[in-house]
């Protein structure tokens, strides 16, 4: 593939700015809808008439890292959203008053105390003027529960939280119960009545990951996901006054990963597995309420519109008519409708980002692989545009005239995902793009750890940081390049948070595999990781004992997975990316190992983000990262850069 062959560079503003318009969302009475956009090169909340009578106008006013959060309040007066300051997590509560000639002159902050965590955990139809608040004011690993009146303005106390992690709220705004976590990382789930709550149902901790409460229904019945007696997880229904359950919904491999529930009753519908793709499972309350016609005719859309794509539905407005519904292709925007269920019809709003429709983007393919010691791992590869994983554009070449399948193929970055208990999917990822666009091969992979695939899958990453997790990495390095996709000298890893761990691990621990690693607020040392967790992480702490190693009794363990530990083994270059108000990895993590590699002349680029937390959320600050970033990469694995 020659450079006249390959597609133009996309800007990065087009991939990382903020978007043109995103998450929309009807109000509860159906006449308005709502949107984050930016204003001033800031991302902020616009509102204007569902039927589009009107021009939307702007109804916050924020001028540093934008707006990402909000909802309209079912008394159909009001607009919440949330914020927080330079990436602290520290969520603030605001409350805007639409009726209001000027919304923003008259919108306030109901939680302004600093240092403290806002949740909303309650509100709904059936208590329009009523919204309960966790905050964590009294101490600070615990929420309790505050409820604030619409009407009057005024926020009360409701109940000190008892030691729960989570609270459980009905949907008539009652406290039925809260959730514990045992020493050994197991689960309590906990029912009861005014304070008097008493164990209801125990999880293993080998369960502990797969299994939680969804909620209530109108009748009282019990939701859960439970992996309890099963290896995927299964959704349940416990009808608590008659003390029966049964099962709603399973698959033998892949988990409940979403729950549709009817708007007016709360009862289930239908459930998502995120399979290779997204997988609608109608239930016989979605067919009877008409839900399988519905699906027929947005799935049909979709493939007009925009070829293969995943579907998203928003059914928050009170009569059930108007949904807002998002189609996300892997090789194109996200675009946004609204859909009239009693006509059938839908309404175009808007893409995502304008400047991508028409661009030619890379499809994201599903593959597998099995891992060292046999276990099945997934994951999504990206080539190029115009490559694929059987031979370039005619038949055999590859970039700049390399060979095909058989020879030495691309450069390569594998891009680790965050969490780690959490999964990448199909679909647009605007990192991905850009590294296919740049000539890479992308390759995103579900290590063991990963969520999605059952308990066992899950379980197997317990205490293998930097171990069978990191593996699963280099096993699929070896896939990639055995399939003559990846050439083995320009291979990169890539990766934010437990991603960004991964890349200093790769780099400590496997040093001959990578040619280079970008490590975006990553753990350097799992010691002080563990014992500098947000207080409001202490209450589940027992789980990161048992997913990661015990801080006091495992500490050798600890140490040695640290990539801090074996920092004499690392020979690639890095670059460390870090942000200073960061309360999950906090810069002491980026410090220490970027004192070790100056200590030890080893090389490393090092980018500090003073306004910045747990990721970039300054549009002005993602470019200047991943201007870096391209150029870093350009440097050791030769993909293209563009010129500033």
């Amino acid at each position: 593939m020659t450079q006249s062959t390959q597609p133009p560079l996309i800007p990065r503003s087009v991939l990382f700015d903020n978007p043109d318009k995103a998450s929309p969302a009807i109000s509860p009475d159906g006449t308005l809808l709502g949107y984050i956009a930016p204003e001033d090169g800031v991302l902020n909340v616009w509102v204007g008439p569902l039927d589009g009578s009107a021009p939307a106008r702007t109804v916050t006013a924020d001028r540093d890292r934008g707006v990402r959060m909000f909802a309209f309040a079912h008394d159909d007066r009001h607009l919440l959203y949330l914020q927080d300051t330079g990436g602290d997590e520290s969520w603030r509560l605001y409350l805007v008053d639409l009726t209001a000639p000027d919304p923003i002159a008259v919108s306030r902050c109901v939680t302004p105390a600093s240092g403290v965590q806002a949740r909303i955990i309650g509100h709904n139809r059936w208590h329009r003027t009523t919204i309960l608040i966790a905050l964590n004011d009294r101490q600070p690993e615990l929420h309790d529960v505050h409820s604030l009146d619409l009407v009057t303005g005024e926020l009360s106390l409701v109940a000190q939280n008892p030691g729960f992690a989570d609270w459980l709220i009905d949907s008539d705004l009652q406290i039925r119960g809260g959730v514990t976590m045992t020493p050994d990382g197991g689960v309590v789930v906990h029912l009861g009545r005014d304070g008097d709550y008493r164990s209801w149902r125990e999880i293993p901790p080998e369960d502990a990951g797969s299994s939680e409460v969804v909620g209530f229904t109108r009748s009282g019945a019990l939701l859960m996901t439970s992996s309890i007696g099963r290896n995927a997880t299964a959704l349940e229904r416990h009808d608590l006054a008659a003390g029966t359950s049964h099962v709603l919904a399973e698959d033998a491999e892949y988990d409940v990963a979403d729950v549709w529930q009817d708007p007016e009753t709360l009862e289930v519908q239908a459930v998502e597995f995120t399979r290779d793709r997204q997988d609608v499972v109608l239930l016989d309350a979605g067919r009877a309420a008409g839900l399988d016609a519905d699906l027929e005719v947005l799935r049909g859309l979709a493939r007009r519109e925009c070829g293969e794509a995943d579907l998203g539905v928003g059914r928050r407005e009170r009569s059930g008519r108007y949904w807002t519904v998002s189609f996300a292709p892997s090789d194109g925007p996200m675009h946004f409708w609204i859909y009239d269920q009693e006509t059938k019809q839908a309404r175009y709003l808007f893409p995502h980002r304008t400047a991508l429709v028409g661009v030619t983007l890379a499809p994201m393919e599903p593959f597998s692989f099995t891992a060292r010691d046999g276990l099945v791992v997934h994951g999504y590869v990206t080539f190029p545009p115009g490559l694929d994983r059987r031979s370039g554009p005619d038949g055999g070449s590859g970039p700049d005239g390399g060979s095909g399948p058989d020879g030495t193929g691309l450069p390569m970055v594998l891009d680790v995902h965050g969490g780690p208990w959490v999964r990448d999917t199909w679909g647009f990822n605007a990192e991905v793009q850009w590294l296919a666009n740049r000539g890479y091969l992308c390759m995103q992979v579900n290590y063991r750890g990963s969520t999605g695939y059952g308990k066992a899958f899950t379980n197997a990453g317990d205490k293998q940081w930097g171990r069978a997790m990191q593996d699963d990495l280099t096993d699929a390095v070896e896939y990639g390049v055995a399939q003559g996709w990846a050439d083995r000298e320009r291979v990169g890893i890539y990766g934010g948070s437990y991603g960004g761990y991964a890349v200093l691990a790769g780099a400590a621990f496997t040093p001959d595999v990578y040619r280079c690693g970008v490590d975006i607020v990553g753990p350097s040392n799992l010691l002080t990781l563990l014992a500098s967790v947000p207080d409001y992480w202490k209450p589940v702490l027992a789980m990161m004992f048992r997913r990661v190693g015990h801080l006091e009794n495992e500490r050798d363990m600890l140490w040695e997975r640290s990539p801090l530990s074996a920092v004499d083994q690392i020979k690639i270059p890095l670059l460390i990316v870090q942000g200073a108000n960061d309360p999950r990895v906090k810069q002491a993590e980026a410090e220490q190992i970027v004192a070790a590699l100056k200590d030890k002349a080893l090389p490393y680029d090092y980018v500090l983000f003073e306004d910045e937390g747990h990721g970039l959320a300054k549009p002005q600050n993602r470019e200047r990262y991943y201007a870096a970033a391209e150029r870093f990469l350009a440097e050791h694995l030769g993909g293209r850069i563009q010129e500033d």
